[in-house]
């Protein structure tokens, strides 16, 4: 059983021990711990709280609000929603912090409590520290039955999200409208599947086709939109004549691409092709993280404009996006940073622009991804104990190419002549992540495992000493 603490929330899997997997007395302590580091002075203090449609969902859901109310917090239950739906309503419901229960890409087994603050954004890196600490301390005070928060429901959210996305000014509704585009989407059984549906009809797509748009938490496949999981969807879209096919995670906050083919769009192209269609309107900066293709980077110089990086995380990206005044941003897994909108990674406001861009276009979908400079990521992991000093591996490889340009913001990324390796513990597993980009395939899987070659190498060596 797993237990996570990090930028990206409370990530475990339900059941087993106290402090090994998210079971009811974790929900309590860090729920509690957020209601205390959140509320802090304030009085009338108002926390929402909105889930994916995953098996455990409504178990914690309950766990959370009930503890929030036993805080003194006011509850706003949005109920079944997405991660950007909850990160909106924060804002339009004016309350002071949020807690979206989902686990994003995991399995089934796993759940999480999303942290949000006041501006609807993810906790920073002190704001995250803090309120680990006040959880380490174990000395939260809750109140009596006199002054229990009050609970209420609000079931118009995602209503409200697909609104302000086709208000947008650069989602045009009329140009998708007269292009009688036809779209196939999955959304794995979650919210993807009431959020999506509307959004589509609100934009005037011509014909929508289903698959497992039913949000009863079954994901039919491992819901995280890579390749390897979605080969019905690209099935689908050639058996249903489609100009495009979408896939979203659970919480809707990534955003994967099928061209008419059954080909992939290719899930680190969502956001280039995005940012292409905001650049082209709107000149500005970009940022995606350091574990993104060098593509947008591409597209960014062709418009004159300048291009930035980050740490791994949406937090760590919509930071630099604020600095440097970025009009678009994200990460290459499919997340989508408008800020136009909000600073969240939004699949919706992601389809919406696509769509956009698509229509006006004039093109195929297979057309328009080949307008973008061809990169290949390879995408690796090696699973790791918790007794790994993982720093002490990194800068060992570190040493090893030292005469290459090496960024050690996040992890270790190494520049070479023809692409780049991203090695870097993930926030939310217990795993090494490598990444590695070149102009083929071929290199690009050559140079991750050359790298996973070495960390074995530096892993076995440890053991043995």
């Amino acid at each position: 059983m797993t237990l996570i603490k990090s930028i990206s929330g409370i990530r475990g899997t339900i059941g087993g021990k106290t402090g090994e997997g998210l079971n009811p007395f974790d929900v309590v302590k860090y729920t509690s711990a957020f209601a205390a580091f959140i509320s802090g002075s304030t009085k009338n203090c108002k926390i929402i709280v909105g889930r994916d449609a995953r098996i455990s969902g409504e178990m914690v859901n309950k766990l959370v609000c009930g503890t929030l109310m036993s805080m003194g917090i006011d509850v706003i239950d949005i109920g079944l929603s997405t991660t950007p739906t909850v990160e909106i309503a924060l804002i339009d419901l004016k309350a002071q912090g949020g807690i979206v229960i989902t686990a994003s890409h995991n399995p089934t087994h796993w759940n999480a409590l999303k942290l949000l603050n006041g501006k609807g954004e993810f906790l920073t890196n002190a704001e995250a520290s803090q309120m680990l600490t006040i959880a380490d301390n174990e000395e939260t005070n809750f109140v009596d039955a006199i002054h229990l928060g009050n609970y209420s429901q609000v079931d118009m959210m995602i209503a409200a999200h697909v609104r302000k996305v086709t208000e947008l000014s650069l989602v045009d509704v009329d140009a998708i409208r007269k292009a009688k585009l036809n779209v196939t989407i999955d959304c794995v059984n979650s919210t993807g599947g009431i959020a999506i549906p509307a959004l589509l009809k609100a934009l005037g797509v011509d014909k929508i086709n289903l698959l497992y748009c039913e949000p009863n938490g079954k994901f039919p496949h491992n819901p995280e939109p890579l390749p390897e999981n979605i080969g019905e969807l690209s099935e689908s879209v050639v058996k249903n004549k489609s100009h495009v096919g979408f896939v979203v995670d659970p919480d809707v906050d990534r955003l994967a691409i099928v061209c008419e083919d059954g080909e992939m769009f290719g899930e680190e192209y969502t956001l280039v092709a995005v940012a292409d269609y905001v650049l082209k309107n709107t000149p500005g900066n970009t940022v995606s993280n350091l574990s993104s293709t060098s593509a947008l980077r591409d597209i960014t110089l062709k418009y004159g404009q300048e291009y930035f990086t980050s740490a791994v995380g949406e937090v760590n990206v919509v930071e630099v996006m604020k600095q440097k005044k970025a009009v678009i941003g994200g990460e290459g897994n499919g997340g989508v940073i408008y800020p136009e909108l909000h600073y969240g990674r939004d699949a919706l406001v992601g389809i919406a622009l696509f769509l956009t861009h698509l229509a006006k276009s004039k093109l195929s979908c297979s057309m328009l991804r080949a307008n973008y400079p061809n990169y290949f990521i390879s995408k690796n992991k090696i699973e790791v104990s918790a007794d790994i000093d993982l720093l002490q591996i990194l800068e060992k490889i570190k040493k090893k190419y030292k005469k290459y340009p090496v960024n050690t913001v996040d992890g270790v990324r190494i520049d070479i002549d023809n692409g780049w390796i991203h090695l870097r513990k993930s926030n939310t597993e217990p795993i090494i992540r490598i990444y590695a980009e070149s102009d083929s395939m071929a290199t690009a899987n050559s140079l991750a495992k050359k790298m996973v070659l070495d960390i074995k190498e530096l892993l076995s060596n440890d053991s043995e000493d």
